[in-house]
């Protein structure tokens, strides 16, 4: 063992970087391997909350105190990722009372602060709220942006020197004398940022300790050593409207059920959810009934959500765990407390430790844990900072309030573009070259979309996450063409993107970007996919593009029509193809 233990981190979630920034913090040298983008799993397929932890105060007190303990942590670290927007359980007439005093009770018990509030009080707050709500229970709920969260702490882990691979799934865990002793990788496109079109290849990382936070997954990786971590993965589907119907986080007040929150995020609002077990984190049915239901049900509590636009649908899966001999068997039965498995106690199989369950408001209190965890193996004594030192974004805040000053209020690009940034804004806004919006649904400019170009390679997905470019009404419509010329011929650390990079990269966010319209498909979203298909792939080709293909003979048109009438001889097409008959 070198005299600074080597670490490597499985899974680039809200878990996992949370522990290689804590680890790599602490001075130790640190690898974390992701097998996507950044919030590949899980992470980036949630519904946006800062929990209170008053969905728990009943049925999970010790998850409720955790969460609010971590509530207020993120508030002062990650300023920039959250929005306070509050929150409300909301009683109708046909809802428990003796249900809704349990909540108040168990809220208080676990230092939740909670207020009673009329349903004339709650409709004055959120005016949309049904006309027959009872009464309200408001909490500290909030709203938190999961693929900033995330990015900030990989920006932290790096600045403390950890290496961060994406798109470099795990292949196998490398077993020497029955200990685990590194992992096999498969790059995409090789190590650091991705560059579409480059060769990728495997890589053997040598490590002293693994940690498995795989999230969902966990117990793949957990077959490739013959340990069993029984992961229960539970799929939820989420539905994004075109704007915030509410500006307060709205709960049913009831015990276990679906549909029953509305999140207000960013320029839209998410309903959800759903809690139904699946096999495969990665292969489960996508149905329709069940975004359907969301409407459904949650217009019980916003009755004008019967009317609304929808632009996308998405699903996640729970890294749901419980000891095997609990055998829950109603997957909403099953603790949010996370887990911390240690293989040498567990499994007698010494170098890996795996973490499972939990929630994203709890990810740094987890992160912690297990960065104890592994520091106790090398006999480290160094404390956690992770609670008390703000993420890159979030160190000044009173950044952003200079730059609304500056922009006086007036420039909605300015004020969006500056609470993405946060403290980061000086550094990325102030430039003498012209600065255009590049997304005009999310207000996101060219500096903003350069800037994380340079974090991200020729990845627009990534692009994606870190700006919210493409995440609006339009769905990408009409910016990932924008995007990809920003990203065609731009320089990052001596590498050129060209022609073939940029459209690869245009056409993977396409289909990203379409993938989640699929049960969108009715009323004025119909009409703006086939506004985006006219444009993508009608006027821009993009469904059958020929410079995608074989170079086309220009030469062939030159001479005009044959006797024939056809240009160029009667085997060329009019789009540069082959004629073979109509």
């Amino acid at each position: 063992m070198a005299s600074t233990p080597h670490v490597v981190v499985i899974g680039g979630g809200s878990t996992g970087i949370g522990i290689a920034r804590d680890l790599a913090m602490r001075d130790l040298d640190v690898t974390l391997v992701e097998q996507g983008n950044l919030t590949h799993g899980t992470t980036g397929r949630m519904h946006g909350l800062l929990h209170s932890g008053g969905r728990y105060a009943v049925s999970d007190q010790a998850s409720a105190k955790e969460c609010i303990q971590e509530n207020r942590v993120l508030r002062d670290i990650a300023s920039h990722c959250v929005e306070m927007t509050g929150g409300m359980f909301v009683k109708r007439p046909e809802d428990s009372e003796e249900y809704f005093q349990k909540k108040l009770d168990g809220c208080r018990e676990c230092d939740i602060p909670a207020e009673v509030i009329s349903g004339e009080e709650a409709r004055k707050r959120e005016p949309h709220l049904a006309k027959d709500i009872d009464k309200a229970i408001a909490v500290p709920d909030g709203a938190i942006d999961p693929f900033r969260l995330v990015v900030a702490n990989a920006a932290s882990a790096e600045q403390h020197g950890a290496r961060i691979e994406t798109h470099s799934p795990v292949t196998d865990l490398l077993i020497e004398d029955g200990e685990v002793v590194g992992v096999e990788v498969e790059h995409k496109s090789g190590p650091g940022i991705r560059v579409h079109g480059t060769e990728g290849g495997t890589e053997e990382i040598r490590a002293d300790y693994i940690v498995n936070a795989s999230g969902a997954w966990a117990g793949q990786i957990g077959d490739m050593a013959d340990v069993d971590i029984e992961v229960r993965p539970s799929k939820g589907v989420m539905t994004i409207m075109n704007i915030r119907q509410v500006d307060t986080v709205i709960n049913r007040c009831r015990p276990k059920g679906d549909a029953d929150i509305v999140v207000p995020h960013e320029t839209t609002a998410i309903l959800g959810t759903t809690d139904e077990e699946v096999e495969d984190p990665e292969d489960y049915p996508e149905e329709q009934w069940e975004v359907d239901l969301m409407i459904d049900t949650l217009k019980e509590l916003v009755p004008m959500l019967d009317e609304a636009r929808t632009i996308r649908s998405f699903w996640g899966v729970r890294p749901l765990y419980e000891p095997p001999d609990v055998g829950s068997e109603d997957p909403t039965d099953i603790t949010r407390d996370f887990f911390l498995l240690d293989h040498e106690e567990r499994d007698d199989l010494p170098g890996m430790t795996s973490i499972v369950g939990g929630k994203f408001t709890t990810y740094r209190l987890m992160a912690e844990k297990i960065s104890d965890h592994v520091c106790e193996q090398f006999g480290i004594e160094r404390e956690c900072r992770t609670a008390d030192e703000p993420l890159p974004g979030s160190e000044d805040f009173s950044v952003l309030r200079d730059y609304m000053e500056e922009f006086g209020l007036r420039s909605p690009v300015g004020r969006r573009s500056v609470e993405r940034l946060g403290s980061r804004a000086d550094e990325v806004l102030k430039t003498d070259d012209p600065n255009p919006v590049i997304c005009e649904c999310e207000g996101v400019t060219r500096a903003e979309v350069q800037d994380a170009i340079e974090q991200s390679g020729s990845d627009l997905n990534a692009v994606r996450i870190r700006t919210r470019a493409s995440m609006g009404n339009c769905q990408g419509g009409m910016c990932v063409h924008r995007l990809a010329s920003e990203l065609h011929e731009a320089n990052v650390d001596g590498e050129t993107f060209d022609e073939t990079v940029a459209r690869e990269a245009w056409d993977e966010l396409l289909q990203e970007r379409w993938k989640g319209q699929r049960h969108a498909l009715w009323g004025q979203q119909l009409s703006q996919a086939m506004l985006n298909y006219a444009l993508h792939a009608t006027t821009q080709n993009r469904d059958n593009d020929p410079a995608d293909g074989e170079p086309i003979d220009f030469a062939a048109f030159d001479a005009g029509a044959d006797a024939s009438g056809e240009p160029g001889g009667a085997d060329v097409a009019a789009d540069g193809g082959e004629r073979d008959g109509y």
